[in-house]
Formats: structure tokens, C-alpha cells, sequence
């Protein structure tokens, strides 16, 4: 008879530990206002109220509007910048391409606040403070240096024959790109636009430094005024963190096998 692997039990207890907070998230947000300082508190919600939903989506629907928004222009500037310059250095080899390389891994590492400090000084020059193009921007920046890299790893791996052959029949390096590249990107594309609209879905640090004082904020922002507002309704708050997580689950689930082969996208070239 075989036994229950203890590393197996531990793994289990591992993940139960994770998704805890994400369950009593679930919870909390189900509980009547009267429940949540009860002691021992409820582990279960036994009645069960909506009331924290009904909140959550009557204060927060705009600010829901607009992250979804913020994402998808996020999504695409991503996408125009960086599969140009990723099939650049990928295919046409530009003079300082390695050096290029070099510069796009030093940018994932410049922390978040001093980019924020920096998109500041030039936002209140350009007159882009507290608007949606603004952020839009900052949250690409964040997505633009991954997306480069990962088509730059992608395309690198294509057969050259393919681009030759075009190349033959009459077609540009345009037409090449278009017709090309930009099918068999298919993985790599999804990868990078998800992590883009995620990384712009859940962006607190510019949102707070570049939009606080404007009418139409993101849910991150939404949150964080809705807890300095309302600090007793609590359900309400983690009504709309759940609400908030939905259409990042969403996808990921949705989106996770094109993931998996977009990031092994040109770790292993033939």
C-alpha cells in the first residue's frame, strides 16, 4: 500500500498557508458589518450578505472603468514599442544591439519610486499630471524593457530560411515583419500583453505619485481612498479587492499555457 508522501503533505500545507489570505479575502467580504469584530471570528460566512458588493460596485465601478482602460492603452504602446525593436535586434542586428541588451536589463531594476520621482519633474513641465495618457506611459515603461527582451529571445530563435525566402519572393523588411514574424509571435505577443495589463492593473506606486489629486483614478488608487474613507466597512473594502482580482485570475487561467510558452519562448534554439 502506498503511502502519502510527506513531501506531497507538505506542498499542500504550503499552498493552504498562500491562499489563505485570499480566502478569508472571500470571507471577509460575505460577512455582515454586526459579524466582523465577533469573537472567535466567523471562519465561514454562515449568513452570508451581498451588502459589501453592492458598495463595492456603487463607488467603485469608475475606478474599475479606468484601470481596465489604463490596461489596455498599456497593452498597446507596449506592444507597438517593443515589437519593432525587439524584431530590430532580434533580425536586422542595428550597431550597438548588445549594448542596447545591457541597457534594457539595467532598466527592470531602477526602482519604481525613483521613476515615479522622475515621470513627476516631467509631467508637471509637459502638463500630463493627474491624466489617464500619463499613466498609460509610466505603466508602460515598467512592460516596454520585458516585451523587447522576451520577442528579442523569440524572434532570435525564427529560422532565418523563413525571412530568406521572403525576402526572395519580393517582400520588405516590413512586409516580412507583418506577414511573418508577427504570426509565429503568437505566445510571446499574449505573454507580454498580459504581463503588461497586470503590471498596469496593479500599479499603486505612479498612480499615487501621478494621478492623486484627479477625479478619475484606478482601482488601486480607488482602494486606497476607499479604506481612509470607510475604515469599519471592511467587507466593502474586501468586497472590492475581490472584485479587483477577478480579471487578473481571469486571464491568467484564460492565458496560462500561451504563458508558459511565450516566457520558454527562444531558451533553446535548434
Amino acid at each position: 500500500m502506498k503511502t502519502f508522501p510527506w513531501k506531497t503533505a507538505v506542498g499542500v500545507v504550503l499552498v493552504g498557508l498562500m491562499l489563505f489570505p485570499v480566502y478569508w479575502m472571500f470571507n471577509v467580504s460575505l460577512t455582515r458589518t454586526g459579524d466582523l469584530r465577533a469573537d472567535p471570528p466567523h471562519w465561514f460566512p454562515w449568513n452570508p450578505t451581498f451588502e459589501g458588493y453592492a458598495a463595492a460596485f456603487a463607488q467603485q465601478l469608475p475606478a474599475l472603468a479606468t484601470s481596465l482602460f489604463i490596461g489596455l492603452g498599456t497593452v498597446a504602446l507596449t506592444l507597438v514599442v517593443a515589437l519593432p525593436a525587439g524584431f530590430s535586434l532580434a533580425r536586422l542586428r542595428p550597431l550597438g544591439a548588445r549594448g542596447m541588451d545591457f541597457l534594457l536589463l539595467v532598466a527592470q531594476m531602477i526602482p519604481g519610486v525613483v521613476m515615479a520621482m522622475g515621470f513627476y519633474a516631467i509631467y508637471i513641465r509637459l502638463g500630463m499630471l493627474n491624466t489617464v495618457p500619463g499613466l498609460i506611459v509610466a505603466d508602460s515603461t515598467l512592460a516596454v524593457p520585458f516585451g523587447v527582451l522576451l520577442f528579442r529571445a523569440f524572434m532570435a530563435s525564427i529560422p532565418g530560411e523563413l525571412m530568406a525566402a521572403a525576402q526572395i519572393d519580393g517582400a520588405s523588411t516590413w512586409r516580412t515583419f507583418r506577414s511573418i514574424i508577427l504570426p509565429l509571435s503568437r505566445n510571446s505577443v499574449i505573454t507580454v500583453s498580459l504581463f503588461a495589463f497586470l503590471w498596469a492593473w496593479s500599479d499603486f506606486i505612479f498612480a499615487s505619485t501621478l494621478n492623486r489629486n484627479s477625479d478619475v483614478i484606478p482601482i488601486t488608487l480607488g482602494i486606497f481612498r476607499y479604506i481612509g474613507n470607510n475604515t469599519t466597512q471592511w467587507n466593502s473594502i474586501m468586497a472590492t479587492a475581490v472584485i479587483a482580482s477577478i480579471p487578473a485570475a481571469f486571464l491568467l487561467v484564460l492565458a496560462q499555457r500561451y504563458i508558459a510558452a511565450g516566457v520558454t519562448a527562444g531558451a533553446v534554439k535548434d
